[in-house]
């Protein structure tokens, strides 16, 4: 069994103070708020007309972003200005750094280092892959998930034209199987679907935290706690309603422990979260000499 510990990350108003996409918007003169109005009104109308048609809210707003382009609105919008985007996100507190230091956690402690023990930050996200990419959480995920889009070329230049990948707050459960079982990693031609033994996935669910801000992540809250997993959720600073809401996911036994978006030195967020690492690097290291002491045989004696 592994001794990897994943610590998987919501993105918007979890490390992003906001949402990502709020940089396009101000690059373009587009208001966030009536794009978003714009976006849930559509919705509302599709399944006014089409009542019996399943309608993805959590992706819809792709369709969207696409029609403005057609439009010229967001005249030009590729990958490449997607990636600049991720360059201006706005984050919560100490982010980037915060992440930095929980993959550097057991570096230096040989006590922990012996067995193998180390720290992976995931990202799992509805929003773009290319602007988390863009971004420095670059630096610090072992790997990122976000929906992708394809470009085509308009007047020589490329521009966003289809959407090729989605993750929506259902399908985050594949990406943490993808996780478990490290198929998301090319290299080894795993299929998340194929049959592996719980002894010989990369990451057990036990080793995982799951952290983000609000219901529409309940699947995959459930999922991590169902396994033995870890959960923990973030509101904004001030946010009463945020706070309650998140107050009640605890007393509804989907996440264990809530705290202000914040991830500087000696917060609720910084020390909760270093702490529920310790112990679960404390129980590995725990059953690993276990397994030691149990595979010594006994001293030969001489018979009496």
């Amino acid at each position: 069994m592994s001794n990897i510990i994943a610590v998987i990350w919501d993105c918007d108003k979890t490390l992003i103070d906001g949402y990502m996409q709020d940089p396009i918007f101000k690059r373009f003169g587009v208001d966030a708020s009536e794009f978003w109005a714009e976006n849930n009104q559509r919705q509302d109308e599709l399944q006014k007309r089409y009542p019996n048609m399943r309608i993805n809210s959590d992706t819809y707003y792709l369709n969207l972003f696409l029609q403005y382009i057609r439009e010229g609105k967001f005249e030009g919008l590729s990958n490449e200005l997607l990636r600049e985007f991720g360059e201006k996100q706005k984050f919560y507190e100490n982010v980037p750094e915060f992440l930095s230091s929980l993959n550097d956690l057991f570096q230096n402690d040989a006590e922990y280092r012996e067995y193998g023990i180390q720290v992976e930050n995931y990202i799992v996200s509805t929003g773009f892959a290319e602007i988390i990419r863009g971004s420095t959480l670059s630096n610090v995920a072992k790997e990122i998930w976000g929906c992708e889009l394809i470009e085509t070329n308009i007047n020589g230049n490329p521009t966003l034209s289809d959407v090729v990948y989605t993750i929506d707050n259902t399908t985050k459960t594949r990406a943490i199987f993808e996780i478990n079982k490290g198929s998301w990693n090319k290299t080894f031609h795993i299929d998340v679907n194929s049959k592996i033994t719980l002894e010989t996935r990369r990451v057990p669910f036990e080793n995982m935290i799951y952290i983000a801000d609000g219901p529409s992540d309940i699947p995959a809250f459930s999922l991590i706690k169902e396994k033995g997993g870890t959960t923990f959720a973030i509101y904004p600073r001030g946010e009463m309603s945020a706070l309650k809401q998140v107050e009640q996911m605890r007393m509804d036994g989907r996440v264990d422990m809530y705290a202000e978006a914040d991830y500087s030195e000696g917060t609720t967020a910084n020390l909760w979260i270093r702490n529920k690492i310790f112990e679960i690097a404390d129980r590995i290291r725990s059953r690993e000499r276990s397994k030691l002491i149990d595979s010594v045989s006994s001293v030969p004696k001489h018979l009496v």
